[in-house]
């Protein structure tokens, strides 16, 4: 027997949809017929041409400022998406930073302010979905592959994105009961201005060739499984899905 999952009068909020994975995630629930609230901190040009491609998509779109790590600023987030579409039954957070040193040679404010972003921007998000998503609905976090390459240089970074799966596998749980699925998708290497930003093209063949599918991923192939887990993967739950082409 085959199910097909309806759309209609879902309602999605996309932290950090201004650009990058954000953007065409917020692209993909909208041409899939999803109300998408796209969230940005401080780009609100991108965040207005996200909303145009949204609605170009064939869906409907409002851009809304938040920093993901003021809790005022995100329930302001969530009362505006319930206010102008009824309530909230996806929330994407792919907000996000990173900062890279030697864990030696890293300065400690940049530390805190990554800390800041990545693991309390994630608690503050999810603290204001996991209040409000309706019944059948999903939570989906970003963490990274990095926390499993162990790649110099990334310390912080990675540290900051174990949390984040952290964070998602215990709320998971804290949800029983509640039909509302939580899930973290781990991107490796993806073709984003901020990934290619700094790599000559020696780098990038190098890490092209890592994984099997031999090539570095794009933001498509991230957004395909956040709008499954958004969607019809409702017996996928309490999991961080790597998303790397077989890398690790």
């Amino acid at each position: 027997m085959t199910t097909t999952f309806s759309t209609t009068g879902r309602v999605a909020v996309v932290t950090g949809g201004s650009r990058g994975i954000g953007r065409r995630v917020v692209e993909r629930l909208a041409a899939e017929g999803y109300a998408v609230v796209v969230n940005y901190r401080g780009r609100q040009e991108a965040a207005e041409e996200a909303v145009t491609a949204a609605r170009a998509a064939g869906g409907t779109a409002i851009a809304v400022p938040a920093d993901v790590a003021d809790p005022a600023a995100v329930a302001a987030l969530f009362d505006t998406a319930e206010r102008e579409f009824g309530g909230v039954d996806v929330v994407v957070h792919a907000a996000g930073m990173m900062t890279l040193a030697p864990l030696a040679d890293l300065d400690l404010d940049q530390l805190d302010e990554m800390l800041r972003i990545n693991v309390r921007g994630t608690f503050v998000v999810d603290q204001q979905a996991a209040r409000r998503v309706r019944p059948g609905g999903a939570i989906v976090n970003f963490s990274s592959s990095l926390t499993r390459f162990a790649r110099p240089g990334y310390s912080a970074y990675a540290a900051s994105k174990g949390a984040v799966s952290t964070m998602t596998l215990i709320l998971a749980r804290e949800l029983r009961g509640r039909d509302v699925t939580v899930n973290a998708v781990a991107p490796g290497p993806t073709a984003t201005e901020l990934f290619l930003d700094g790599k000559d093209e020696q780098t990038l063949a190098r890490i092209a060739a890592e994984p099997p599918m031999e090539r570095i991923g794009t933001p498509d192939d991230i957004a395909e499984l956040v709008v499954f887990l958004a969607g019809p993967g409702r017996w996928v739950n309490g999991q961080v899905l790597y998303a790397n082409g077989g890398a690790i």
